[in-house]
């Protein structure tokens, strides 16, 4: 079972924090890399912009992260010949698709969340430089779990983000606390919301905040959507 636990935790942790991974990628993929955008990738490979999009289910292809792979050419008994369309390179908003376009990739459930900590919320998720919400308070605030579930990672090995945990819901969410003083709870463990499952604080980070994620199918999505107003 703690076998289980810690393979699923190491994949839920290279959809959470996709830029640290390196590993090689097989034909037909490509690992995102800083400054790409998905125009620039699609005219690499020869493909338009709309395919990236469709083959990945991107609900915002001008969110992709450093790390994150993508399929680059048609899925098996798909028409290559129907898909491979170029995109016009002049045109700047070749990448600009309506989300409309891929609405697989949204959210197919809704979390029910409760704030995991209280204090002044000094950082928005804007999908880009944030990918989540920062709390601040003095050290010590408790951080309680935002939605039950289970604990699938808690430590301190990921650079950027100090004493970290990383929590499993229902319908493929996850959510991540990070910077934490103290952590009350160990991998496998089930927890329900509103329990205190860590103390604030400053690990890995230049003063004493909470970062706060929501991940949906490993990507990041804005918790506000999900928080109950305050």
């Amino acid at each position: 079972m703690a076998k289980g636990f810690r393979r699923f935790a190491c994949a839920a942790l290279v959809a959470l924090l996709a830029a640290c991974g390196s590993a090689p990628v097989g034909p037909g993929f490509y690992r995102v890399e800083r400054g790409d955008t998905i125009s620039k990738i699609a005219r690499s490979n020869r493909q338009s912009v709309s395919n990236i999009v469709r083959w990945n289910n991107l609900s915002n292809p001008d969110a992709i992260e450093v790390g994150q792979v993508l399929r680059v050419a048609p899925p098996a008994g798909s028409s290559a010949g129907a898909q491979r369309t170029a995109p016009r390179a002049s045109t700047p908003a070749a990448s600009a698709v309506p989300d409309s376009a891929s609405t697989a990739a949204a959210p197919a459930s809704s979390i029910s969340l409760v704030w995991p900590t209280t204090g002044q919320v000094v950082r928005n998720f804007d999908g880009r430089d944030s990918k989540g919400i920062d709390i601040v308070n003095s050290a010590g605030t408790p951080i309680v779990a935002a939605a039950p579930g289970t604990v699938v990672y808690a430590g301190n090995g990921l650079r950027g983000y100090g004493n970290l945990l990383i929590i499993k819901h229902d319908g493929e969410y996850l959510t991540a606390y990070a910077h934490n003083q103290a952590l009350l709870v160990k991998e496998g463990e089930t927890v329900t919301q509103g329990q205190k499952v860590a103390e604030m604080g400053s690990s890995d980070s230049d003063r004493v905040m909470l970062h706060f994620e929501l991940r949906y199918q490993g990507r990041s999505i804005d918790p506000a959507r999900d928080l109950p107003p305050r």
